[in-house]
């Protein structure tokens, strides 16, 4: 690890701290500061990205601000009835990832405070019940999805697939409407894990982040002692099921399932890591996932996809890694026992990132981990990056510490 790139972290985090506490054109006012992504780039905070965020503050002896992220957030899920994708009102219509419960476990750990989280219950039920209303499939599992007001607002999400994929798909332009403004809930924007048709896969991220949410509710439950602990184990053991039976694809790979078509993702991402994080995998799962670990790692990291054929360009591909995915894969590997795995994962990383700090100065939002540099598949201007790449390279470091 390098000192240089720590006290580069440790010293630019307040310049990442946005304080707005009023509503102003599509800007949505936030009670207490908040981190946003990058200086310069944003004025809003990001649903996903702060839950990586909040790891290197913790970490770096900043645990108010990381609170005041998770007291922002729940404001939002009160005001809203869900988490959306940042507080802008064009994000009103999708959420991200659900890492809200997991985030409020975060805090509740480090302060222990439990009127504090007695309220943090409350709201969290509330994006619960978003998920299983809004986002729920007959099957018991759940999918990511968006909501538009009407058809033109298909057309234009269609045109702006087509300026960043660079080409237009034979499909209607309402289901590829529809699947662009998906991707962006997934975080996965855009990605060639879902065809055209994100909408009707059951993902594998997602649904072993709502098995997490219904774990971390069980918990609270129990500290809280309002003896709700066993219906939310019942949820967790019911979607555990589900999904090894529907996602699992005969080799032991938990992958993407059509809830439409029965078949699952043709593509091996670094989502499979996923039900590791969560601890659904049963042992085989993981053990299938490491014996495929040639597919999705490289010299500097893990790969976003595995490499593939698909026509476009995609950000959330081969050759391009994410720190987030990282870490996903870092402390999935370790949960089951495969701690030197996890442990070359992280030190790719912070090798990958001290390479291109003393190249640029500059940590930034994505890499290529093939090559090692910031030649990534981009559909837009590549920004500097503070937010998850300096929290997950600090989680990384603290890991091979330990």
């Amino acid at each position: 690890m390098s000192e240089k790139v720590k006290k580069f972290i440790s010293e630019n985090w307040d310049s990442c701290i946005k304080r707005n506490r009023n509503d102003e054109d599509t800007l949505i006012g936030l009670p207490y500061p908040y981190t946003v992504p990058a200086v310069g780039h944003f004025d809003e905070m990001y649903y996903w990205d702060t839950y990586f965020t909040n790891k290197g503050l913790l970490l770096d002896g900043r645990a108010e601000q990381a609170k005041y992220n998770v007291d922002d957030m729940l404001y939002l899920v009160n005001r809203y009835g869900f988490m959306p994708n940042g507080n802008r009102t064009y994000y009103l219509t999708h959420s991200q990832p659900p890492f809200l419960s997991s985030m409020v476990r975060d805090i509740y750990e480090y302060y222990n405070d439990t009127v504090w989280l007695y309220a943090a219950y409350h709201m969290l039920e509330k994006e619960y019940d978003f998920w299983q209303t809004k986002r729920t499939l007959a099957i018991g599992l759940n999918h990511y999805d968006s909501e538009m007001k009407n058809e033109e607002m298909y057309q234009d999400m269609a045109e702006d697939f087509e300026r960043r994929a660079g080409f237009m798909p034979h499909v209607e332009v309402h289901t590829l409407g529809r699947h662009y403004r998906t991707t962006a809930e997934s975080g996965w924007d855009i990605t060639p894990r879902w065809d055209y048709d994100a909408f009707q896969y059951a993902a594998v991220d997602l649904n072993s982040l709502l098995f997490m949410m219904e774990r971390n509710m069980s918990f609270f439950a129990e500290t809280l002692n309002n003896g709700e602990e066993s219906i939310w184990l019942d949820r967790a053991e019911k979607r555990k099921k589900q999904m090894l039976d529907k996602m699992d694809n005969g080799e032991g790979l938990l992958l993407d399932y059509n809830f439409a078509t029965g078949k699952r993702s043709d593509i091996l991402s670094a989502a499979s890591f996923y039900p590791l994080f969560a601890g659904l995998a049963e042992q085989k799962h993981a053990e299938a996932l490491v014996n495929n670990l040639d597919r999705l790692e490289s010299e500097y990291g893990i790969l976003t996809c595995e490499k593939n054929d698909a026509e476009g360009i995609y950000q959330w591909d081969y050759p391009n890694g994410w720190a987030c995915l990282q870490y996903i894969a870092m402390v999935g590997l370790d949960r089951y026992g495969y701690k030197a795995e996890a442990k070359r994962i992280a030190e790719k990383y912070i090798k990958l990132v001290d390479k291109t700090f003393d190249e640029t100065g500059n940590l930034w939002e994505k890499y290529n981990v093939i090559s090692g540099g910031l030649d990534v598949t981009n559909e837009y201007k590549m920004p500097a990056m503070m937010g998850w790449s300096a929290g997950v390279y600090l989680a990384a470091a603290d890991y091979l510490e330990k």
